[in-house]
């Protein structure tokens, strides 16, 4: 056993010193620059003929850096060229059939000299539309009075999108607006208006960026031509500029995709933000020394599969917490992944609403389980009993915490269900046998062991390391196995047993 866990800790010690002084991985986050991956997954079906795919990408996005960017595209010819304000990326290939995936991925660092306000060639004036009657009145009553109330092009489109939001909107607005409309109809709604006053607008796409991001879709800005450049405002607030969290994946009436030859595309976005500038400057050190180490690892995977792993790999921390302190503390717990679980729903919950979720849903639980001993059922149906209870219940809670406006009681529905159901059925047969006393002491120990648990998993160095240095976690492999030879005392017992070792002193 010592063997083995020798042998762990020289592995887990060697490739960790590997990265950290011959690639140059850095052991802590790099706070200093903040360095954004967006993937774009682009999957249509093939239909048995040749196919070509054109997928628009950033060119030159307002307010970001673009420092690398790649396509997965095997057995696809590929190019790219400018279109416009755009760039598109075009495949092609023979003979597809079936489900095709391509994949684009950027890496970007925020830039504080990109200005977020673009200078490009004169667009064309629009023309007026050919408004029908209703319509001209409004338009031309409502361009009249937000004029009266602006002095440029940028606060005279402010001020149109203010009234357009308005939740008490003026007669004119009324007949306009559609309240029942999408935010891209919205948006084309107001062109169609701003029209009438001949200023130039388009539509920008962009990505709202937000770490872990997975399954995001791109939302629709307006911008206005002030004559030297364009104005980006967004549609929903008003606010005039691009915030820093967004990215602006393309403009104007190009579309996102075009397949010739192929059907059913559907492009899916993924975003997460780390320190690569470092990392990316590991990997091409790696590629200098035809060190493969880093291409094979999670950084190579996927951004949504690295998402899923960020938060994985911390689930043996999580049962590190529950091995020290039931084995070398004493706490008392049912079970032993039951704490770990419990400590990953607090990742959504929070801790201190978890806390008094978790307690809340367990008095409720035991109190229905109290009343299901005098039924005398069975094991399995009383188990299957439980559960169908604990779903109801945790239904009930949801409802009367968000009538009461308790957003956070929402979010009771992440607890594993099942293992809430085991509690419930554990802590009363502890009851029965060894009193409310010791199942009350394991339940507060369960939920305490819980707590640690959380603060450790989602420390954002351990969160980091975990997930870089993934090889460290044989060092709690190590320290598992050797804990698992231990017959020594635990603090507890020490407490417990402190006037016998007083008595045995004094002799």
């Amino acid at each position: 056993m010592k063997v083995l866990a020798l042998l762990l800790v020289i592995t887990a010690v060697g490739v960790c010193y590997y990265k950290v002084s011959r690639l140059g991985v850095p052991l802590a986050p790099d706070e200093s620059t903040e360095v954004w991956t967006v993937e774009a997954t682009l999957t249509f079906d093939g239909i048995g003929q040749s196919a070509k795919a054109a997928l628009a990408i950033p060119s030159v996005p307002p307010g970001f850096t673009v420092l690398d960017e790649s396509f997965v595209s095997s057995g696809f010819g590929l190019a790219t060229e400018d279109e416009g304000a755009n760039r598109v990326a075009r495949w092609a290939a023979r003979d597809l059939r079936g489900k095709q995936t391509l994949y684009y991925r950027v890496v970007l660092n925020e830039d504080g000299n990109n200005n977020r306000d673009r200078e490009t060639p004169v667009p064309i004036y629009p023309d007026i539309p050919e408004y029908s009657a209703p319509e001209r009145a409004a338009v031309f009553a409502l361009l009249e009075n937000v004029r009266s109330r602006s002095a440029d092009t940028g606060s005279f489109a402010q001020e149109m999108l203010r009234r357009f939001n308005d939740p008490t909107p003026d007669s004119e607005v009324k007949v306009l607006r559609d309240d029942t409309a999408r935010p891209l109809e919205q948006v084309h709604k107001l062109q169609y208006v701003l029209a009438g006053a001949r200023i130039p607008t388009r539509i920008a796409y962009v990505l709202p960026l937000a770490e872990g991001l997975r399954h995001g879709s791109l939302r629709p800005w307006l911008e206005v031509y002030n004559g030297e450049r364009w104005l980006a405002f967004n549609p929903i607030t008003a606010d005039q500029g691009f915030a820093r969290d967004v990215l602006v994946w393309h403009v104007g009436a190009l579309p996102l995709v075009a397949l010739d030859g192929a059907e059913n595309a559907d492009v899916d976005f993924s975003a997460t933000r780390a320190s690569r500038d470092v990392m990316g400057l590991a990997q091409q050190r790696a590629r200098l020394l035809n060190s493969d180490i880093l291409e094979y690892s999670l950084l190579s995977l996927p951004i949504a599969t690295q998402n899923t792993y960020k938060v994985l790999l911390t689930v043996p921390l999580g049962a590190l917490v529950v091995v020290v302190l039931r084995n070398f503390i004493g706490f008392r717990t049912f079970g032993t992944f039951m704490p770990v679980l419990i400590a990953l729903a607090f990742r959504e919950t929070e801790l201190i609403w978890g806390c008094i979720l978790f307690t809340l849903l367990v008095a409720l639980g035991l109190i229905v389980r109290f009343y299901l001993e005098r039924l005398k059922l069975l094991l399995v149906p009383r188990l299957a009993s439980m559960l169908t209870i604990v779903i109801l219940l945790m239904a009930f809670v949801s409802i009367i915490s968000h009538r009461l406006g308790m957003e956070h009681g929402l979010s009771i529905a992440l607890f594993p269900m099942v293992i809430l159901a085991m509690t419930i059925e554990r802590m009363s047969i502890v009851w029965d046998e060894a009193g409310p006393k010791d199942a009350i002491l394991s339940g507060l120990g369960s939920l305490a062991v819980a707590a640690v648990g959380f603060l450790v998993m989602t420390h954002p160095l351990m969160e980091y390391l975990a997930f870089v240095f993934p090889e460290l976690l044989l060092l709690v492999l190590a320290f598992t196995l050797l804990a698992g030879r231990y017959t020594g005392y635990r603090v507890s017992e020490l407490w417990r047993f402190r006037s016998a070792a007083r008595a045995i002193a004094r002799r």
